[in-house]
């Protein structure tokens, strides 16, 4: 694999004075040849001109957060990082690399997740070149090639873990971000670095179950919300009618046998439980009449 490299090139503002003296000068001196009628001058002011305009295309610049990658007849030469104008070997080729820090975004994925639930998920990468050599020479389009594998590796991601835990503690798509997205991290590390990309963030930007099954697993989830919230209050109902009975105990306020404590119990049950308003009935007479 090709490693990025330093480039060499020379300080390009006193080639440029350099190469406008030659053309100048070369110019001047096929003049004066010509007045004086002298083929060496007029010949030598010929090439020495076209020698500095030659050498102009060997004059780049270099904009901050780029880096130019230089070749010369198909061989890498190194890459200039340093922002100015510099010149190099006019036949050398100079293509362009980008180093800031850009955003990807995925397409929203249908994928099954690892409970065979179709989902649709997306994702958001943020990503930079930081080894051109690598970006230019090792992939065809690195930019293409970073869409494909986030895409890629979003997909497995995805099909790794379920979307949902339904009552277990495992790590699921929608409950456990800060896991999910540490994983898509380390994935796209393993597959971008031979493209000389690094991964700076990785998140989930879109989580949904596909529009065909969406409603049945809202209506799973409000299933699942009702029973926890129904446990609960039978927790919290015991809890009350345990501190009651206790308390009228403590007090000696009534002396209830087994019949009428598990009357009460079954009373102050239905209270607490209940998702209507308790209407109060007076017993006038006793339990057992």
């Amino acid at each position: 694999m090709l490693r990025e490299s330093s480039a060499r090139p020379t300080a390009g503002i006193p080639m440029v004075g350099l190469l406008l003296l030659a053309m100048v000068g070369g110019l001047a001196l096929s003049i004066n040849g010509g007045i004086n009628q002298s083929p060496v001058r007029v010949v030598a002011g010929i090439v020495i001109s076209t020698l500095g305009l030659l050498c102009l295309p060997g004059l780049f610049t270099v904009s901050p957060n780029e880096g130019k990658v230089l070749t010369l007849f198909g061989n890498y030469r190194g890459t200039e990082r340093r922002p100015g104008l510099w010149w190099v070997n006019p036949f050398m080729s100079k293509k362009s690399v980008s180093l800031r820090v850009r955003n990807f975004e995925t397409n929203k994925l249908k994928v099954n997740d690892a409970r065979s639930n179709p989902v649709e998920i997306g994702a958001i990468v943020v990503w930079k070149v930081i080894d051109t050599a690598e970006a230019i020479f090792e992939v065809n389009d690195y930019v293409q090639y970073v869409a494909v594998q986030s895409e890629s590796a979003v997909r497995a991601l995805a099909s790794a873990y379920p979307y949902d835990a339904h009552g277990t503690d495992e790590i699921t798509l929608s409950t456990h971000t800060a896991e999910v997205s540490k994983g898509l991290l380390e994935a796209l590390h393993e597959r971008l670095g031979k493209a000389g990309v690094d991964v700076i963030e990785a998140r989930i930007s879109h989580l949904a179950y596909a529009p065909e099954i969406a409603a049945a697993m809202l209506q799973r989830q409000q299933a699942s919300a009702i029973v926890a919230a129904r446990q609960t209050i039978v927790e919290g109902a015991v809890g009350m009618v345990e501190m009651a009975l206790e308390a009228l105990k403590a007090r000696d306020i009534i002396d209830l046998d087994g019949e009428r404590r598990a009357a009460m119990v079954s009373n102050l049950l239905v209270v607490l439980c209940s998702d209507r308003a308790a209407q109060p009935v007076v017993n006038t007479g006793s339990l057992y009449t």
